[in-house]
């Protein structure tokens, strides 16, 4: 193998903060595109999410970035699992969280709305994590659960919001197996 070659497959460094503002930006990313295209947006249509203007419904868009924040946690944990230390782990996903929860104050949420918003992550994530655990199926429908306000989700609404699970946690996950979580 040349030099360069090495050089390449070499992992590279980041430090927990811009781990945590790299994340965030794909949160974000992923939440565009999550509200905004494809089998999404028509999820959205079929569980009746959408106004008459076909903006999509306000908690069903905040439910939507809580489950994306999970999604992108759950694969920086896998990634990381056994070859991180855990406070370095544990401060660059707080350094994401901090950075998704200043952009939503930064585009009008309310400061005082964080703490309850917080909480609310909290829950879904507990939730979403043991749903996980029993299967991406039951992932969906939880992640549905509070998409649609407790309604029942079709089968082919439920296999799209699992696919995009994937979509997110597979590839991050990959990425980061040739990252090295490094002190600042």
């Amino acid at each position: 193998m040349d030099e360069a070659t090495r050089e390449f497959r070499a992992p590279r460094t980041i430090t927990p903060t811009d781990l945590g503002d790299d994340l965030a930006r794909l949160v974000w990313e992923s939440f565009s595109d999550f509200v905004s295209e494809g089998e999404t947006a028509t999820a959205f249509d079929q569980l009746q999410l959408v106004d008459d203007e076909g903006n999509p419904d306000t908690r069903a868009v905040e439910e939507s970035l809580i489950f994306l924040m999970w999604a992108h946690t759950r694969g920086v944990q896998q990634a990381f699992f056994g070859r991180a230390p855990s406070e370095l782990l544990k401060q660059a996903l707080d350094e994401l969280h901090s950075a998704v929860f200043e952009d939503l104050v930064a585009n009008g949420t309310p400061r005082t709305q964080l703490p309850l918003f917080e909480q609310r992550v909290g829950a879904r994530y507990s939730e979403y994590h043991q749903a996980a655990e029993n299967s991406d199926a039951d992932l969906a429908r939880a992640v549905l659960r509070h998409l649609a306000g407790g309604r029942e989700a079709p089968d082919a609404v439920t296999a799209v919001v699992a696919e995009r699970a994937l979509a997110v946690a597979g590839p991050l996950r990959d990425y980061l197996e040739e990252v090295e979580l490094i002190p600042a």
